[in-house]
């Protein structure tokens, strides 16, 4: 199972954390920039190649710190088809450096609309009679909030592909209680229930950890939160966002994991991808600056939580 790998690489590493690769262009050094305007123009394809070449230094300076990235479709996507081929190209490069890749989607919808999300970025698509792979990530996160029709279509190509998705529970942004916590006249409240639904739709995709291939995001932000799901999900791995950045710290995330360590990963992105902004380093150690916060976030979590077993 997918998450299996997850946690063993988590072991290797000793660090529950996932880089964010979220790139803006004003996170990327001019030297970066400017040899892809000339190279491409100012456009389209040079902000595209640009980000490419950002990440690719990045993930060379954390494959051996952190076990696994994170990028966000919205940042390429929003570069057209060039800046989903950079989606495509970065998940490549960070899968050739051995990191498990969660693609960032929160793809939501039903039936054979679903299945078709599953097989872009999880799965295969046929082209005639050649089997053809379009994204090639580990695990994608998903809304859940459409109810099983929009989980279900998921599981056989998880099952079949060896990968996990994460479903939305308790998200880290400021209005999520406005509906997320809004409680039923049984008493649960709305996060806690699609909980209960990610613990039942894992039963089809068991893991020898104990942790199923349907994962949970819950928020940093929310660490009561995270303490009562985490009690009462036992067997769904949490993708934790909202460290750093978003306010988040080791003690509050510290409730995410179990006894032995394991149970989460926590996502960082601003504060790894302006690392060198922040400390004021040289353009040029950008990826070295990333990699020093990445190991001071990595220490700072297993600092609270202990060896990871």
């Amino acid at each position: 199972m997918a998450f299996d790998r997850l946690i063993e690489r988590i072991a290797k590493l000793q660090n529950p954390t996932v880089a964010g690769l979220d790139p803006k262009l004003a996170y990327i050094p001019s030297y970066i920039k400017e040899d892809a305007f000339e190279k491409y123009g100012k456009n389209l394809d040079g902000a595209a190649a640009a980000i490419l070449e950002f990440n690719k230094g990045l993930i060379d300076a954390l494959c051996d710190i952190v076990p696994a990235v994170k990028p966000q479709c919205a940042y390429y996507e929003m570069y057209g088809w060039q800046g989903v081929k950079t989606l495509h190209d970065t998940i490549a490069y960070a899968n050739s450096k051995g990191m498990f890749v969660i693609t960032d989607g929160k793809r939501n919808d039903i039936g054979t609309t679903m299945e078709a999300y599953a097989a872009a970025h999880l799965g295969t698509t046929m082209v005639e009679d050649t089997l053809c792979v379009p994204f090639g990530g580990d695990a994608l996160t998903v809304n859940g909030y459409l109810g099983s029709d929009g989980i279900k279509p998921l599981l056989s190509i998880c099952q079949a592909e060896d990968k996990g998705i994460f479903v939305l529970v308790k998200t880290s942004n400021p209005s999520s209680g406005e509906l997320q916590n809004r409680v039923f006249d049984d008493g649960k409240t709305l996060y806690a229930t699609m909980g209960v639904l990610c613990e039942q739709w894992g039963t089809e995709l068991p893991g020898q950890y104990g942790y199923s291939g349907v994962g949970a995001v819950v928020g940093a932000t929310y660490p009561e939160q995270l303490r009562e799901l985490r009690s009462a999900l036992p067997h769904t791995f949490f993708l934790v966002p909202g460290y750093g950045a978003q306010g988040g710290g080791a003690k509050d995330v510290a409730p995410a994991f179990d006894t032995n360590g394991r149970g989460a990963i926590v996502n960082a992105s601003r504060s790894i991808l302006c690392a060198w902004q922040k400390q004021n380093a040289p353009e040029r150690d950008y990826a070295k600056a990333a990699a020093a916060e990445a190991v001071r976030m990595r220490d700072e979590i297993v600092g609270e939580i202990g060896t990871i077993k």
